[in-house]
């Protein structure tokens, strides 16, 4: 029987164990590093975010969110804790977000919990040394759509300045037949309105899509259309294939200082403070 392509389990023979070693990690970088836990940006449980700071003073600090995955339906900010290692280290305040978890809710739902958390870091970060308008934002998987859905009007600035999108899901139907079909099921009306290539952008967010080298074929024809649609409405656009990586071991690697991964990730940040490009200068590359 072929194997579902997208059922990562399938095919990252150490998925556990990158599992158990990201949590690992995950609780280091919470015991190690200056943060608040557990900020509230709504009413519900899940709608918390967790926000780790560099050292040393603080005073209009760059500022990166980071969106997990897990097909909107497993883990939490908790687990994804050691990507702020990668971003205090390039001297930015990190936001790891939280949302609720498919199929208690629906996704609907969970598209509204992020950009609220990103209203959330652009009315408050302030108050906390960082510069709201260096908001960069990154996601995987999953989050990696979840982040694009904070751009996604070209009429308006969406206030970001760079996005790192990693082994993202970009067209939601053939999730629809794979074996999410019984866990979330995706219905045809999320499938439509959802999926980022049906949208139009804020063309003046620079994009960086990166994908592992070892990931299977829907991440790369997904990837490489997602790259054409943003191109063709003048975004800035650049794609990373990050050789030897999976699916998981890339995103266990934004946390871990001087992989590829991590290194796009900080230079993320440091062009946070740059100019912002010109629709001249906007290529597919």
């Amino acid at each position: 029987m072929q194997k579902d392509p997208f059922r990562i389990r399938d095919h990252v023979a150490n998925f556990d164990d990158i599992v158990a070693e990201i949590i690992r990690r995950s609780a280091e970088t919470r015991a190690k590093t200056r943060m608040l836990a557990n900020v509230g940006y709504g009413s519900e449980p899940t709608e918390t975010v967790d926000v780790f700071f560099p050292d040393g003073d603080r005073d209009r600090l760059p500022v990166h969110m980071f969106i997990h995955g897990g097909y909107w339906r497993m883990f939490s900010k908790r687990d994804y804790s050691y990507v702020a290692d990668t971003v205090t280290r390039a001297g930015a305040i990190a936001v790891i977000v939280d949302y609720a978890l498919m199929p208690a809710v629906r996704m609907a739902t969970i598209i509204d919990q992020v950009r609220r958390a990103k209203q959330w870091v652009l009315d408050r970060i302030a108050d906390h040394g960082g510069d709201p308008g260096r908001l960069t934002v990154s996601g995987h998987s999953a989050g990696a759509q979840l982040a694009a859905m904070l751009f996604n009007d070209q009429s308006r600035s969406s206030d970001i300045r760079g996005a790192l999108l990693l082994g993202g899901l970009y067209e939601l139907k053939p999730l629809q037949t794979s074996f999410l079909a019984a866990e979330i099921a995706i219905t045809d009306e999320e499938a439509r309105r959802f999926s980022p290539l049906t949208h139009n952008f804020d063309p003046s967010v620079k994009v960086e899509i990166a994908i592992g080298g070892e990931e299977t074929p829907p991440f790369f024809s997904q990837a490489e259309a997602f790259a054409k649609h943003l191109g063709k409405q003048g975004l800035h656009v650049s794609r990373t294939i990050i050789a030897g990586a999976d699916h998981m071991s890339s995103v266990r690697d934004l946390g871990k200082s001087g992989t590829h991964a991590a290194d796009r990730l900080a230079k993320l940040i440091q062009d946070s403070g740059a100019v912002a490009l010109g629709p001249e200068a906007k290529s597919v590359r």
